[in-house]
């Protein structure tokens, strides 16, 4: 039997007199994965095999799709064999395996009935630059107050580049935040809805390296024109440029001619381009003269949404109340929730052994190490307790007397003497001022609660279980 590949086409394709049709491979990727779930442990295939889609599959090779960089190249080192063995075995003699991010492009070609390549695809991408991550678009940023402002400055100026008011478009906040994402969505944005622009996007480093090479071979020119020549300049961390006087020369030349010619020009940085040093003046004023936007950290909220999403892609199925864990405790950057969900699906492979609180709470032990998250604060403390009460944070640290807002309050001024281990004076701060004596009253009620008040109990657990990692 000989098969080939057909991508994503219902059509009838006569080669060596075989009808094939778009079900037949999909039908026999299918039976693939049938007979690899029989060989491998369950856990594996769940983890790694269930989520992975054919794209194509032939004798001249099977390209398969799959969540994300890591699985990629987890598979591939791991079970690669196992795909191809497989395959083999069944009947098609394909020679290798490709994996593609989901995402990414993938040119397939196709054959048609006169045995000649043929690409199905939309011809919209081809102008994509090589450096355009294509998995970085606007519909997978997960969008919270911390970065509601810079995702729309970043729309607009996808919607009509060269826009003065938004010229320069310069997004600054801390690592792994989403800064990268919106560069790059932006550029995606503008291939799709503008195929012809002419995008180049590049890091501070390789606009330097790029600039160096120039020198050595005695090219200049021809370094100035292929940065020269953008519709739009995507320009990743500019702090980087600090000192790097001749770079700098070469940037700001770079950015005055595209400014000029009303090209639209967005740069990333790691903080407000006005506080950074070592960068000349006049480069400061032209940042200076568009538009500045900050991303901060996510809050609780936008960290479960970015949580559930990020475990959606990488087809991990994660109890909510795991995901509530995760995002108490890790609170810096989106790259830190990202790189917890890929931990965990590696250790559940590695160890064949299911996602359960306890590997949970193992992944981020080896992060955050023994005892309670440092960020962890009086106000985090607050807020949980006030949605495992259905009260609002801004009553329980205020005046009212009410019954169920009053023993709110007693179980945070509690919880924050015994997990935080701050005195009764600086609590009493934290809740409206109140006297160390109240403080001390609402810390001798609650204890004499937990013995009978299985409300009280089951409270004060679940804030401990999520704020400590003592039982670990």
């Amino acid at each position: 039997m000989q098969f080939i590949c057909v991508h994503k086409l219902t059509e009838r394709v006569d080669v060596d007199n075989l009808l094939i049709t778009f079900m037949n491979y999909l039908d026999f990727w299918k039976k693939t994965k049938d007979e690899l779930k029989k060989r491998l442990p369950a856990h594996t295939f769940d983890t790694w095999f269930e989520p992975m889609e054919v794209l194509e599959l032939g004798v001249a090779g099977t390209v398969l799709q799959v969540p994300n960089q890591f699985f990629s190249e987890w598979v591939d080192t791991h079970y690669s064999k196992h795909i191809l063995n497989t395959i083999n075995e069944l009947g098609v003699k394909t020679k290798n395996l490709k994996f593609v991010v989901s995402g990414e492009e993938f040119k397939a070609e196709n054959v048609n009935t006169n045995g000649q390549p043929v690409d199905y695809k939309a011809t919209a991408r081809q102008n994509r630059p090589r450096h355009l991550n294509s998995s970085y678009t606007f519909k997978r940023f997960i969008e919270g107050p911390n970065n509601q402002f810079a995702k729309a400055a970043a729309q607009k100026v996808s919607d009509s580049p060269g826009s003065q008011s938004f010229n320069p478009l310069v997004v600054y906040g801390g690592v792994g935040l989403g800064k990268t994402h919106l560069l790059h969505a932006i550029g995606n944005e503008i291939i799709e809805t503008s195929p012809g622009t002419k995008i180049v996007i590049a890091s501070s480093e390789k606009f330097t390296l790029d600039f160096i090479s120039s020198i050595q071979k005695n090219n200049t020119a021809q370094f100035s024109q292929s940065y020269r020549k953008a519709d739009v300049l995507l320009i990743d961390d500019i702090q980087f440029f600090q000192k790097k006087e001749q770079t700098q020369e070469q940037f700001f030349h770079t950015f005055n001619e595209l400014y000029q010619l009303g090209k639209q020009i967005v740069m990333t940085a790691d903080r407000y381009p006005g506080e950074m040093s070592g960068l000349q003046d006049r480069l400061l004023s032209r940042f200076a003269s568009g538009l500045s936007v900050d991303v901060q950290p996510p809050n609780y909220e936008t960290r479960i949404a970015i949580l559930m999403e990020k475990a959606e892609t990488n087809g991990l199925d994660l109890a909510y109340d795991m995901i509530e864990f995760i995002a108490m405790h890790l609170k810096n950057s989106v790259r830190e929730l990202e790189s917890t969900i890929i931990r965990l699906l590696a250790h559940a492979s590695l160890a064949q052994v299911d996602i359960d609180f306890p590997l949970v709470k193992k992944v981020l032990k080896e992060r955050l190490g023994d005892g309670i998250s440092a960020d962890i604060s009086a106000e985090d403390i607050i807020n949980r307790v006030a949605d495992l009460t259905n009260v609002r944070s801004d009553d329980i640290v205020g005046p009212s007397r009410r019954k169920e807002i009053a023993e709110a309050r007693q179980i945070s001024v509690y919880l924050c003497r015994e997990l935080l281990g701050l005195s009764l004076s600086t609590i009493g701060m934290h809740f409206g001022g109140r006297d160390h004596t109240t403080a001390l009253h609402a810390c001798n009620k609650v204890r004499n609660s937990l013995k009978s008040d299985k409300r009280f109990n089951r409270i004060v657990g679940k804030v401990k279980d999520d704020f400590s990692f003592a039982i670990l």
